[in-house]
């Protein structure tokens, strides 16, 4: 396949190239960058060092591909021109997540320059739209707190053990890398380092694509912490009365046991009992569990991931998988680092 990539400069886009030059079906890959044309791609992302010798190209010279991936900032709306330069088009920004006109007005506090473009794409979370992301021929890629957030309380919503009268409380811890690679004065870094920064008590805009695609009351709160990867997001979730520990545990795993990215972590010992971020580092993987309040109808749901690859890039590859009819698991096999 000949796969491009349209801002193959920046993070999420550097992880779509690690991920897309060992993937077993990927035999042409075109990285775009105008900012970057005629340079290594090397230049931006060291990490490839002997892995390839590819120069980024304009964006011009990305055409003609079998799958296109955008990795532009949010906000650059370049669907309407660029869609017809492959066969399947995966849009990582949050440019077309949301179906809805009026929602997209009222999240993003502007109007859409293409509102016939809204509801065209599916939403590429695997684990949510299988179905669907089969027979697509435009994906778009879900927010990185969206993600976790959906992928903690996604086995109680559809076990129906939910009291959806109440809403449900998130807070996610993230890391730098969720800002992007241009720098600001919150990125710089004796501003950030060591910080529990609350940037976005209330208002964050992956609070509607969680309500979007789980049909809940979401009250989201975003928190930057010291790290460079990961998301941690703490589901507070009002359930029925009388869910127990054995009743959630047969919700998640039905959910869950044919999922080859999600995995259950609940321990009852050692220091790795919840979901932790640290482990997911470069890997795909999806890391959920949940502890039952046993003095309220509340289960506290967790899900940690790598917010550059299960979050963006890696959630996209195996998009692109499903959509291909490839091993999902293709390109994505690196299982995390420990320590």
């Amino acid at each position: 396949m000949r796969v491009g990539i349209i801002g193959a400069g920046g993070y999420a886009g550097g992880e779509l190239l690690r991920l897309l030059l060992g993937h077993p079906e990927v035999h042409d890959l075109v990285a775009g960058s105008e900012s970057l044309a005629g340079k290594p791609v090397t230049a931006a992302h060291p990490n490839l060092r002997k892995r390839t010798a590819l120069q980024f190209v304009g964006y011009d010279e990305v055409a003609g591909c079998d799958v296109l991936f955008l990795s532009l900032p949010n906000g650059a709306h370049r669907l309407a021109d660029l869609r017809s330069r492959a066969t399947l088009v995966i849009d990582l920004s949050s440019d077309h997540r949301l179906r809805d006109r009026a929602a997209y007005a009222t999240w993003y506090e502007s109007e859409h320059p293409h509102p016939e473009l809204l509801g065209t794409a599916v939403y590429g979370i695997p684990e949510l739209h299988r179905d669907d992301i089969r027979t697509a021929k435009l994906l778009t890629g879900a927010g990185c707190n969206a993600t976790a957030t959906i992928l903690a309380a996604l086995p109680l919503a559809r076990a129906g053990l939910i009291d959806r009268s109440r809403p449900i409380v998130v807070e996610c811890k993230v890391g730098s890398s969720e800002g992007g690679r241009e720098a600001g004065d919150d990125s710089h870094h004796p501003e950030r380092a060591g910080v529990v920064r609350s940037f976005k008590p209330v208002g964050h805009r992956h609070t509607a694509e969680v309500e979007q695609e789980l049909g809940l009351h979401v009250q989201l709160s975003v928190t930057a912490v010291e790290l460079v990867r990961g998301v941690l997001a703490t589901a507070h979730i009002p359930v029925r009365s009388g869910i127990d520990d054995k009743a959630c545990w047969r919700a998640y795993r039905e959910a869950y046991a044919e999922e080859p990215f999600v995995r259950i972590v609940k321990e009852r010992g050692g220091i790795f009992r919840y979901p932790e971020p640290k482990l997911l580092a470069g890997s795909n993987f999806a890391d959920v569990g949940f502890a039952v309040d046993p003095r309220g109808e509340r289960v506290v749901a967790l899900c940690a991931i790598d917010n550059l690859v299960k979050g963006a890039a890696g959630n996209g590859v195996q998009a692109m998988n499903v959509a291909c009819g490839f091993a999902e698991t293709a390109g994505l096999e690196f299982p995390g680092l420990h320590p």
